[in-house]
């Protein structure tokens, strides 16, 4: 039965260590979570680069206790599962070899509907809010889909632009449903769902909203759309993480050029200036390269911004290092030697791309540079 599947997918997910990427190798191997829950323990020398440490914690019964009641939660709160092995997630999601392996749902999600990613700082300047204002003005008349991180600042303002445009807008949460974070957003998550909007987050009902969550929140505001856009970001601010999932998706980035003196602007112009967002020079140009209007015209990039070279703290050493002596390594791997989790991990190696020290490819691989 497919309740049952819902019920040892959560199980297997909550395993120690078992990440997004070790999941989907156990229900590829094995047909199903719960085929995977049950032989996996004994067979798992089928399965390549996986240990008995991988699989020591799979059969745990707190798991399956977790998994029951967790299902009892998601049915009393109207939040729908979405297994990516049986290909409920939205495509482009799925696409992305590290996606969730789970994805707790509010609202109904139309996956025809083209998708534009914009995220951005939570201090937004009167810039970044004419820019949001403008784009949705300018596309009024255009279907698409809107996605962001429920955020203060610019992640705010594009979900009530897109409420006030009647265009339906997709909050990613980096945490339970148990938990609404900020809790000033609370009226407006209420409202994005009575507007047809969604809700979604990876994370099971229990998941505070700590602070390496957000980073891993930001690879799906990412990997859902085929066009991300950063409106505003500090120097290594958080939706410069979103925009290097992007690249690695090979999705398209953009990015709104502003004074190299306004700090807001400083994560932008480095995005532009080392060729990872494409420079909006204009809305027009923009929407005819978001396939929302004409064919896409090429547009220049501008504002140069040259980065400052920073001293490697002891823990990015020490994961630069590992990386270093072990290439293409994945998340999951590098979280098992270490003895690490895996959540806490990416934010430091997100911080070591930034840097030019290490480089990421499809499926949480990493070499040093």
């Amino acid at each position: 039965m497919i309740s049952e599947e819902y019920l040892y997918a959560i199980a297997l997910r909550e395993c120690s260590q078992i990440g997004d990427i070790n999941f989907y190798k156990l229900v590829r191997a094995f047909g199903s979570a719960e085929e995977a829950w049950k032989r996996s323990k004994k067979e798992y020398k089928k399965l390549e680069g996986m240990g008995s440490k991988t699989v020591s914690d799979i059969g745990n019964k707190e798991h399956l206790n977790f998994a029951e009641k967790e299902l009892k939660f998601c049915e009393k709160n109207n939040i729908q599962i979405k297994l990516r092995h049986l290909k409920e997630i939205p495509q482009h999601l799925h696409e992305c070899q590290d996606a969730p392996a789970i994805v707790y749902q509010k609202g109904k999600l139309d996956d025809s509907l083209r998708k534009v990613s914009i995220v951005g700082t939570r201090n937004m300047t009167t810039y970044g809010r004419q820019f949001i204002h403008d784009f949705f003005e300018a596309t009024r008349s255009a279907p698409f889909l809107s996605v962001s991180g429920l955020a203060l600042g610019v992640d705010k303002e594009v979900h009530e632009q897109s409420i006030h445009y009647r265009k339906p807008t997709v909050a990613v949460l980096a945490h339970g449903f148990q938990f609404l974070y900020p809790a000033n957003n609370r009226k407006l998550s209420e409202k994005i769902l009575q507007e047809g909007g969604v809700l979604l987050t990876e994370f099971s009902s229990t998941r505070k909203p700590d602070r390496e969550n957000f980073v891993q929140r930001n690879r799906i505001v990412a990997g859902i759309s085929p066009s991300t856009i950063v409106v505003e970001t500090g120097f290594g601010g958080g939706s410069v993480s979103t925009a290097t999932f992007a690249n690695d998706y090979n999705r398209d980035v953009f990015a709104l050029p502003g004074k190299i003196t306004d700090a807001y602007s400083q994560g932008c112009n480095q995005l532009i200036f080392h060729h990872k967002a494409t420079a909006i020079s204009t809305l027009k140009d923009l929407i005819n390269l978001l396939g929302l209007n004409d064919p896409p015209e090429k547009i220049e990039e501008l504002f140069p911004y040259s980065e400052s070279v920073i001293q490697l703290t002891d823990i990015q050493q020490t994961i630069y290092q590992y990386i270093k002596e072990n290439p293409q390594i994945s998340l999951d791997d590098l979280s098992l030697e270490i003895e690490i989790s895996s959540h806490k991990i990416l934010p430091i190696i997100l911080e070591l791309e930034l840097l030019g020290k290490v480089k990421s490819f499809s499926g949480r691989q990493f070499i040093a540079i």
